[in-house]
């Protein structure tokens, strides 16, 4: 396809999605209401049913099938010294993500999740048929000193990665990734969306020392210095200082989102390619589902642009969606506390004795919407 072609594509995949299900979301907190507990006893559990209603349209669900999309890139930008890691660490672990011999293919193994490895642009041939291969190029170009990729690539990244989720047989996918580097573009795409110094974004990703930071985040400044991304433009921003693995996996959001599908984010770089997908299409926000609170520095700062908050305090920064097939596993649960658990009636329960903690759940409920509206329009 041509540049008008893909940004045609481009438009159609934003508008393809849409919000949640209304109808859904109310007869799924009717039903939590009913169920034989105190109102709220059962916290995110609850909360992630209701809002797992409203993205499937059903008050009951399984998640039978999920998967973790894991996109590779490299980064040129690791040349200016701000990884702990050398560069031939991409292709070694993409190789071992499909040998269940990282993390991230451990735990999904124990989840009972499926793991497809995904090579958008890693800076090595790969042995034929050991990854999928949807490569566009090998590795991005340095940022500090010029655009990471052109604007038709950068698109054809985010298009691929959300063809990649929207025909996925999953009933719930995680986006992961595997690059050294990219806490580097990651860091520098959050700092030119919320218009923020590195100081503030950029962290010591797989353990830099205190010079390595410091290195690290002069280069950044010189990134958005040298290439002036347009914050209001997502996909200017991603092709200036992204990467590949970014823009593939804000496209697996938004692909998720089109196919009415929930999509986990991992940590700092999962978040900051969420907070993309969301810039192009706020719709998205509806799909996404954290799973674990990432010790990156920028991660607090995606969320909050998002309004979401992880729920696994496991002081993890491995990467990889390592934190997905967790939530694969929570996600279980709060749909087994849904479709499994009594209600009053069922349990021969009179429960007038809760009517003034309903009525008091309800008005903090109203209370915390309108202090959340009145914060967005400010």
């Amino acid at each position: 396809m041509n540049s008008d072609s893909l940004e045609r594509a481009l438009q159609k995949l934003l508008a393809s999605v849409t919000g949640p299900d209304p109808e859904a979301v109310r007869a799924a907190e009717t039903r939590q209401g009913r169920l034989a507990k105190p109102p709220g006893s059962l916290g995110k559990l609850e909360e992630l049913s209701v809002k797992l209603a409203g993205i499937t349209g059903s008050v009951k669900n399984e998640l039978r099938k999920r998967r973790l999309f894991v996109f590779a890139a490299d980064n040129g930008v690791v040349r200016e010294g701000v990884a702990a890691a050398p560069q031939s660490v991409t292709w070694k672990q993409t190789l071992n993500l499909t040998r269940a011999r990282t993390g991230a293919s451990v735990l999904c193994r124990a989840a009972g999740s499926e793991i497809t490895v995904v090579d958008v642009g890693v800076n090595a041939d790969l042995p034929a048929g050991s990854v999928l291969d949807r490569k566009l190029m090998r590795g991005t170009g340095d940022i500090a000193e010029g655009p990471a990729m052109s604007r038709e690539t950068a698109v054809k990244a985010v298009l691929t990665g959300a063809e990649l989720a929207a025909s996925s047989d999953a009933d719930v996918i995680g986006v992961g990734e595997m690059g050294i580097g990219n806490t580097t573009t990651s860091a520098a795409v959050l700092s030119a969306f919320l218009g923020l110094d590195p100081e503030k974004t950029a962290g010591r990703g797989g353990g830099l020392t205190e010079e390595g930071l410091l290195r690290k985040k002069e280069v950044i400044r010189r990134a958005l210095s040298v290439n002036r991304p347009d914050p209001s433009d997502p996909v200017d921003v991603l092709s200036k200082v992204g990467g590949l693995d970014i823009a593939a996996m804000c496209g697996a959001f938004l692909g998720a989102a089109s196919s009415r599908k929930p999509a986990v984010i991992d940590g700092f770089i999962s978040a900051v390619s969420a907070l993309a997908a969301y810039r192009l299409c706020p719709q998205v926000r509806a799909y996404l589902i954290p799973s674990h609170a990432s010790a990156e520095a920028g991660f607090r700062l995606a969320m909050e642009e998002m309004d979401l908050r992880p729920f696994l305090l496991l002081d993890m920064r491995l990467g990889e969606g390592s934190g997905c097939p967790i939530a694969f596993q929570i996600l279980d649960d709060a749909c087994a506390v849904m479709n499994h658990m009594a209600t009053f009636e069922e349990a021969g329960i009179e429960d007038g004795y809760l009517d003034e903690i309903r009525r008091e759940e309800e008005n903090s409920r109203k209370d915390g919407v309108r202090r959340e509206d009145a914060t967005r329009q400010e």
